[in-house]
């Protein structure tokens, strides 16, 4: 396995942001080999947790094998959805910054280093929310989610408040009103997984998720939802089961 750590300047953030990319070597073309895939790290984490927490270790027979390359993300949670001591408006905003960050910085050094046409996003916990948050707002440049012990609302940062910024950004809400055949489209062709445990610390989670499933069924949009048994808590030890288990099912061999 190769590891680089990237630091650069991002236009849409105004400061200097980290990624982490880890890979088992370049095709012929001189492209990563396997399927790209960012990876956010749970609430106010920060680009190495995914290593950290032993998350890369519990991938590595696939990076190795040349089947992902991984792209481990650095979050501003702080800056934006659990910043208390902003208005809510400025913490969305810069939610929005974030995802600019992603789509117009990230995701194209990601699909151009691949020659891929589009991602995979994966995250737990709220690296859960912005993978799958990240897929449904732009299906067009990505194409699969598996998302882990996830909240798909941010009632829990900011209460019942919803102005357009916190709207757009929150799965729950805007997807029940969505009637684009552009997205819908799109999410019917996509590889969707959510996974969530019933033990410790899942209760909002657990809801969430099951809300989920709900309004994707109503929309026609087929996805794996996952259900584990109720001695898997929100924690690491579990999440490192979890997302080798699915992407071993959704991969080429």
């Amino acid at each position: 396995m190769r590891k680089e750590s990237r630091l650069a300047f991002s236009e849409a953030l105004g400061h200097d942001i980290e990624y982490r990319v880890y890979t088992a070597d370049r095709d012929s073309n001189g492209f990563l080999v396997g399927q790209p895939i960012v990876a956010f790290p749970s609430m106010n984490g920060r680009v190495w947790d995914w290593e950290g927490w032993g998350m890369v270790d519990a991938l590595a027979h696939l990076i190795d094998g040349g089947r992902i390359t991984l792209y481990c993300a650095d979050s501003i949670d702080w800056q934006s959805w659990t910043n208390g001591g902003a208005p809510i408006e400025e913490r969305a905003q810069r939610h929005e910054a974030y995802d600019r960050y992603l789509v117009t910085e990230l995701l194209p050094i990601m699909r151009g280093e691949t020659d891929k046409p589009a991602v995979w996003a994966t995250g737990c916990s709220m690296g859960a929310f912005h993978s799958a948050n990240l897929f449904f707002r732009h299906p067009d440049v990505v194409d699969g989610v598996i998302a882990i012990s996830g909240i798909y609302k941010p009632t829990r940062f900011l209460g019942n408040f919803a102005d357009d910024a916190v709207y757009f950004n929150s799965p729950l809400y805007y997807l029940p009103n969505l009637e684009d055949p552009w997205y819908l489209d799109r999410y019917r062709r996509a590889n969707l997984v959510f996974v969530v445990g019933q033990g410790a610390w899942e209760d909002d989670m657990l809801a969430d998720t099951r809300a989920l499933q709900a309004v994707l069924a109503d929309k026609g949009v087929p996805a794996v939802f996952d259900y584990w048994g109720h001695d898997a808590d929100h924690d690491w030890p579990w999440w490192r089961k979890m997302l080798p288990q699915h992407l071993e099912r959704l991969l080429p061999g």
